[in-house]
């Protein structure tokens, strides 16, 4: 899938297609699918979850090589998702509509604070994270945030003030913090609030 989309998009944009981040996403788009259905079973919430993360290995593999996280992949993934889990948990319908509203919210947040800093790619791909995930959409979150923070002090210990300037794709982070939220969120959530 990831493959397809990338190798169609550069043909039509007359570019050579990166073949190792290619492959690299399709490698491990296959095995976080493996993951889902080991992790639920066969089951309809490993469908969702299977899609979920293929959908997150593509829009990863897209804003590393673009720095775009299109609205074509983000948005119709989002409502599929959405109306599975309805589907399937309908008695957390609530859930499902304000973790991604809570989870979009806080990164707007920080666009509007600095909108070079985050484009609106990311505070959309939160509502697919909201809607998949639900409550452990803040893990995702801060998984996200602190994976982001390594690179940029990279940048900064390297480059000073000019690291200001410099961007760093965001989606990836937001996909590895939807990855690990997917699987273990819950008891990160729980591990955390019984500290409190």
């Amino acid at each position: 899938m990831t493959s397809a989309y990338l190798a169609l998009r550069d043909r039509r944009l007359g570019r050579e297609p990166v073949r190792s981040l290619q492959l690299g996403a399709e490698f491990v788009a296959a095995a976080l699918v493996v993951g889902c259905f080991l992790h639920f079973g066969l089951s309809a919430e490993a469908l969702v979850a299977s899609f979920f993360v293929a959908v997150l290995v593509v829009l990863s593999a897209i804003d590393i090589q673009e720095r775009i996280l299109p609205n074509r992949i983000v948005l119709p993934a989002t409502g599929i998702v959405l109306a599975a889990q309805l589907a399937i948990a309908p008695d957390r319908w609530l859930e499902w509509l304000l973790a991604p509203l809570g989870a979009a919210l806080f990164l707007l947040a920080a666009h509007v604070v600095n909108p070079k800093g985050m484009g609106m790619g990311d505070v959309k791909l939160c509502l697919l994270l909201g809607v998949a995930l639900g409550k452990p959409v803040v893990v995702a979150l801060l998984v996200a945030v602190f994976a982001g923070l390594l690179p940029a002090l990279v940048l900064v210990g390297r480059h000073g003030r000019a690291a200001r300037g410099v961007g760093i794709p965001f989606g990836p982070f937001l996909a590895l913090g939807g990855i690990v939220a997917l699987f273990w969120g819950d008891v990160l959530l729980d591990a955390y609030l019984q500290t409190l």
